[in-house]
């Protein structure tokens, strides 16, 4: 399912346009799963998947995977609709360059938000 995010990000000009400042690696847990997320310009360059032992990244976001599920649905519940009430709520966890992080805040919460499932399905 994370290797969707790179052609959803790529196709949708508007949201790379967004973030043209953002380059940089981002390191994704999904609960055990571990993807590293390669950004330049706005795109999403490539996507790795893990084990990392010693990773080299800007900053990391990590959740359970109940919690990222419950973030992608159509419409999620309180508490899991944004990033940041997953933060508040003590699920969610950021590590690293947290000034790349919220001086991008609405890129990346629009980027991880890609993954939600159309209504319908």
């Amino acid at each position: 399912m994370i290797t969707q995010m790179k052609s959803r990000l790529n196709a949708n000009a508007r949201l790379v346009e967004r973030g043209r400042l953002v380059s940089g690696t981002v390191l994704m847990r999904v609960g055990d799963d571990a993807y590293k997320l390669i950004f330049d310009k706005g795109g999403l360059v490539d996507i790795q998947q893990g084990p990392f032992p010693m990773p080299n990244v800007d900053f990391t976001i990590s959740a359970a995977a109940e919690e990222w599920r419950d973030f992608w649905q159509p419409v999620p519940k309180p508490g899991s609709h944004d990033l940041m009430a997953m933060l508040k709520r003590r699920v969610l966890t950021l590590e690293g360059n947290m000034h790349l992080f919220m001086s991008n805040l609405f890129y990346f919460k629009a980027v991880f938000a890609l993954l939600r499932e159309e209504k319908g399905q």
